[in-house]
């Protein structure tokens, strides 16, 4: 795969001539000195060029040494066994910093973090190298979401999906991009826990409005004692115990450039600007967050260090009424992110809160000195709420 030199020790005796203009047979001349055994290889002029060795002979007229048959080349990277999920060939295979596109050489520098066992042959695409979860970090996030099924709604290149399989009895792992989906397998292959993970070529958006597409009424036919209510069309059709979200945050960028709501400072490394939900990908962050939530109330949302703690403690006020609203409600946006903010003050304000409130837990996850992201857990991931994780 262009990783090796090429082998020239065959070629090591023989000499490319230059073509000779007039007299291409003309004869080699001798020296009186001994030859020295260091031999230059010349490039070839033209497909007319002569080659000779160092006796003036050609080829073809001095007897050759047996040469050693060539080594097969090696193609793939990961152990035979395991060819059916090699995505090798699909992007580079980096192993000196030399050729590392610049923009992603400081990544590089930080492989054995993202993947410890980077030089067994991890494979990241350009997205993967600034977003893929170190591996400490993945392997705290994945012992506090130890549960039968969960949900990695952005696995990306796979860093937090191969964490959650050592903790996790299944892993269901959506991805947009067949490239980056091949690469999480290909890396869980490398750890040995492909078998542990689904593998699904699905936005979480789709795959969200599939799981919780109200069942028909023929399908209710063959399920003894479930009506059709609206109970049971809040249903998921599938038991999942814990989504974890990690949605692109807009890219390398999302320390330094403001959020929408804000202006100017862009671009400046000094400021400390605050990151907004708002600037989540595909949709606002407070819509992804509701969305799982239809799924199950064990969310854990990993999130940029400089985010807004006010706008991740909104996320539980008036989860209940939340609750009410449909995917497509969700999706289209219907109600803005300060919504569930000011319907929960009004209550406060009539004096009508109902229940206990609900607790958000936020992590911070450091590697070094450098702190890296927050994670927020929600529901029966929370500490001291153990009680939720089944509700």
């Amino acid at each position: 795969m262009g990783r090796k030199q090429s082998n020239l020790s065959g070629l090591a005796r023989f000499v490319q001539a230059l073509k000779q203009p007039s007299d291409s047979d003309a004869p080699v001349q001798q020296t009186d000195h001994t030859v020295s055994t260091s031999v230059t290889i010349l490039p070839i002029q033209s497909d007319n060029s002569t080659a000779v060795n160092e006796t003036g002979k050609r080829p073809s007229e001095a007897a050759s040494p047996e040469r050693p048959p060539a080594k097969k080349r090696k193609v793939g990277l990961l152990k035979p066994e395991l060819s059916k999920y090699d995505a090798a060939g699909l992007v580079p295979f980096y192993t000196e910093p030399s050729q590392v596109p610049s923009h992603l050489r400081k990544y590089f520098f930080q492989r054995e973090r993202y993947f410890s066992k980077y030089s067994e042959g991890c494979l990241l695409d350009e997205e993967g190298w600034y977003s893929v979860t170190p591996e400490r970090i993945a392997d705290q996030i994945a012992e506090r979401c130890r549960c039968d099924v969960v949900l990695d709604a952005f696995c990306g290149v796979g860093g937090n999906a191969i964490a959650f399989a050592r903790t996790c009895e299944r892993v269901i792992a959506l991805d947009t991009s067949p490239v980056r989906l091949a690469l999480a397998r290909h890396n869980a292959a490398i750890y040995g826990v492909e078998g542990r993970i689904e593998f699904i070529l699905a936005d979480f958006l789709s795959f969200a409005r599939a799981l919780l597409r109200p069942p028909s009424s023929e399908a209710h036919k063959y399920l003894p004692g479930q009506a059709a209510d609206s109970a049971s069309e809040a249903r998921p059709s599938r038991k999942i115990d814990v989504v974890f979200l990690s949605p692109p945050w807009g890219g390398p960028s999302y320390l330094t450039d403001a959020s929408p709501e804000e202006g100017g400072a862009a671009g400046d490394p000094q400021a400390a600007l605050e990151y907004s939900l708002a600037s989540i990908r595909p949709i606002h962050g407070a819509q992804l967050f509701k969305l799982a939530r239809r799924i199950t109330r064990n969310v854990a949302y990993f999130l940029p260090r400089n985010t807004r703690l006010e706008e991740v403690a909104a996320l539980v006020d008036g989860a209940e009424r939340d609750e009410e609203q449909s995917v497509e409600e969700i999706l289209e946006g219907r109600e803005d992110a300060g919504g569930a903010a000011e319907r929960k003050e009004k209550e406060r304000e009539m004096g009508g809160e109902k229940g206990t409130m609900e607790m958000v837990e936020v992590e911070e996850e450091w590697m070094g000195s450098k702190l890296k992201a927050l994670t927020c857990y929600f529901g029966g991931l929370v500490q001291g709420q153990e009680d939720q994780f089944y509700a």
